[in-house]
């Protein structure tokens, strides 16, 4: 089923500068039981967030001063176990995108899998991001997937990589069922000119 497009977001972002975040801290294992991927948001960072009591702890995701569709990350961001779950929750909290410095392979996948775009940018940049939320938390991030390019207000920006066909698939909005439905039409003329 297509999801939304994505062209270029500008938000304000979440700070989180937390180094070798791991996708149990993500999202933890005992969350793990559902099959759809409803209602992972709610124990985002569950650990983190909450006591055993369930009141809420001194965390970012709990400061209404930090808010957005962008997630910003310590270097090494979901490395650990390969558990889909932690983009499942990333996404179902409302961010679109998360910012690090390094992300490991599968977490990157399965973000990009589900139209959850992660932006790595260098440890120089990562830290003048920070340095521009804390100075100001409404600070806006602009992130434009044509031009692969993550820019903050003062006009500093920076280029980051994406594979050409998740590129494809999120500035259309096709998960890979339909990409492969948009190339419908291709498929049919190259049968009819191999029959």
């Amino acid at each position: 089923m297509a999801k939304e497009k994505f062209i270029t977001l500008k938000s304000r972002a979440v700070p989180l500068p937390i180094e070798n975040i791991d996708t149990d801290q993500i999202i933890p294992a005992r969350f793990l039981k559902a099959t759809t991927r409803d209602g992972f948001g709610e124990n985002l960072f569950r650990d983190w967030r909450y006591n055993n009591d369930n009141t809420p702890k001194d965390f970012v995701l709990n400061d209404k001063t930090y808010t957005g569709q962008i997630l910003v990350a310590g270097k090494n961001f979901g490395c650990g176990s390969s558990r889909e779950h932690a983009a499942w929750a990333i996404a179902d909290y409302g961010f679109k995108v998360v910012i690090s410095s390094f992300f490991a392979d599968i977490f990157k996948n399965n973000a990009l899998n589900n139209a959850t775009l992660p932006v790595q940018v260098t440890d120089t940049f990562l830290k003048k991001i920070f340095a521009a939320i804390e100075k100001d938390p409404a600070t806006e991030i602009t992130v434009d997937l044509q031009n692969q390019k993550v820019s903050l207000e003062d006009g500093s920006s920076e280029s980051f990589d994406i594979n050409a066909y998740k590129k494809i698939c999120l500035t259309n909005g096709y998960d890979d069922i339909d990409y492969l439905l948009s190339l419908r039409e291709e498929i049919k003329q190259f049968e009819l000119a191999r029959a």
